[in-house]
């Protein structure tokens, strides 16, 4: 099966590629430094685009297995000092997502014989934040902030590929752990000093995910014709930040006790300490129902795997 993933050289991206070309499956990696792919699995290789049409790629669609939709400028930055949402960046974010969106769908309509399903990311910022403890299910409406309105543009991006028959599965994902990248390497810094803690009141919630998980909860909704519309793709036991610190202080044999005041991350990170200080309680609610099941549902098995 040929797999093209757009966004392929992230954390994401790269991981899948990695599984599925260990399975023999053929698989292309769209960016726009195709270049920089480096080290890359046998059986993948990167073909550019411009982020914004099909133009020299469109093609590969034909005929493939399926199409992984991740590109998107990222919405935690790069680095320490490039966190905040400054106006540029909260242009960038979705229009970024929604050129990339608008490419896809202009591929597959040129394709006569279209892909066999198109997998949509999103995030579970769609539904906003939420103070109370209630489970978020993939019913729950939209939200109204900032990362609301980036997935609920991303998602309706692709949209119109369901009117061209093609199978189409939004994952709403939540932050994935790793040790190479996402939110984890970042979260472990203040642990290492001994000065970690739970981030503002604690109480907050955290829906999370091991990256491995994700992998196979992706390929396992390539797999499943049934598998249709949106799904939560996050841990079955979310946590509140407390808990988290908690759980990654001890995992790291460091102590947990030490508060970050919120006042401290609103002067640093601006808007965008809002995906630290607040949060929702995510379940994967249709996932389950399919029967997926997590090699990593507790927050403790996964810091274990990837820590201890």
């Amino acid at each position: 099966m040929r797999v093209i993933i757009t966004g392929g050289t992230g954390l994401i991206g790269r991981e899948l590629a990695r599984s599925l070309s260990t399975d023999g499956h053929e698989v292309i990696l769209l960016s726009r430094n195709p270049g920089n792919a480096i080290n890359l699995p046998p059986g993948v290789r990167a073909v550019y685009w411009d982020g914004r049409t099909a133009e020299g790629w469109g093609e590969l669609v034909e005929g493939a297995g399926a199409v992984i939709n991740l590109a998107g400028e990222t919405i935690g930055g790069n680095g320490l000092l490039d966190v905040r949402w400054t106006p540029g960046r909260k242009r960038r974010i979705p229009e970024s997502r929604v050129n990339a969106g608008r490419a896809v769908t202009e591929a597959i309509r040129a394709a006569e014989k279209k892909p066999g399903v198109l997998i949509q990311m999103s995030g579970v910022g769609y539904y906003g934040t939420h103070e109370d403890e209630r489970e978020i299910t993939e019913n729950a409406p939209a939200g109204k902030d900032f990362l609301a309105h980036v997935c609920t543009v991303w998602e309706e991006s692709t949209r119109s590929v369901e009117r061209m028959g093609v199978r189409r599965v939004i994952t709403r994902t939540a932050p994935a752990l790793s040790r190479r990248g996402g939110p984890l390497p970042r979260q472990m810094i203040p642990f290492r000093f001994f000065v970690g803690g739970p981030i503002g009141s604690g109480r907050q919630w955290f829906p999370w995910i091991h990256l491995t998980d994700l992998v196979r909860a992706i390929r396992f909704l390539i797999d499943t014709e049934e598998a249709k519309g949106v799904f939560n793709v996050c841990a079955p036991n979310p946590v509140t930040n407390a808990e988290f610190s908690k759980a990654l202080g001890k995992a790291m044999h460091r102590p947990s006790f030490l508060p970050l005041p919120a006042f401290a991350f609103k002067l640093a990170f601006g808007e965008a300490a809002t995906v630290l200080l607040e949060g929702q309680r995510v379940v994967p609610a249709r996932l389950q129902e399919l029967g997926f099941t997590f090699n990593f549902p507790t927050v403790e098995s996964a810091l274990e795997d990837l820590i201890g």
